[in-house]
């Protein structure tokens, strides 16, 4: 009779369960270090750039650890983009295991064109950007947003400078002299929608009724 054959039950159950328990255990110890790697990736790149909250997109974003880690706090929208569909899957399963799709997502595209109006993120970050070209990245960008490239082992940053047409709106009335009329030669008729938010409709028991001031300065 083998030693296996000679166990009680009670003991071969306890014993597979340990062995069940450590083998998962070994398994959180192995993730943990690339986890966190990724939360440090992602906090240096932030650091590095300066930017503060807004748009991110992570373009070629593989499995999605870097684009979830990406989303600092709450200030943060990340949007994760690859060409291969079951990267996407693999980004979109990662992202939902933490609570966070919605605030984060990934998406599949075409691989040469972003697909964003002008003007509209934060911050690009990208290992590598295969056939699209910088000029694309800095189109979405907003003025004085920030491109992070990676080229061979090092990282580039690249700014999107802010027009001289734009102007500075500083207070209720413009600037200081109270004066409501600006200096600035972009501004003009809206052509399409850059924002989508609530409240929906210009009249809300919950909300003033559509917009009543902004005033918007440095970006």
């Amino acid at each position: 009779m083998t030693a296996l054959h000679r166990m009680p039950y009670g003991r071969i159950r306890t014993s597979w369960t340990l062995t069940v328990i450590v083998l998962v255990l070994a398994l959180m110890i192995n993730r943990a270090p690339a986890a966190q790697s990724q939360q440090q990736k992602a906090g240096q790149i932030l650091n590095d750039t300066g930017v503060k909250g807004g748009l991110i997109v992570h373009i070629n974003c593989g499995d999605g650890t870097l684009t979830a880690a990406l989303r600092a706090n709450d200030s943060y929208l990340v949007h994760g983009l690859d060409t291969d569909a079951e990267n996407v899957q693999k980004a979109r399963e990662h992202i939902r295991s933490l609570g966070l799709y919605g605030k984060v997502s990934a998406d599949r595209w075409s691989g040469n064109r972003l697909p964003y109006i002008d003007n509209m993120v934060n911050l690009v970050v990208a290992e590598k950007i295969n056939d699209l070209d910088i000029e694309e990245i800095m189109r979405v960008l907003v003025p004085e947003g920030v491109a992070y490239i990676k080229d061979g082992d090092e990282w580039v940053k690249k700014n999107k400078s802010r027009p001289k047409e734009i102007d500075e709106w500083t207070h209720f009335f413009h600037d200081a002299s109270n004066n409501p009329v600006a200096h600035d030669l972009a501004v003009g008729p809206p052509r399409r929608y850059q924002w989508l938010g609530s409240p929906r409709w210009s009249r809300h028991h919950d909300h003033m009724a559509s917009m009543s001031a902004l005033v918007s300065t440095g970006g």
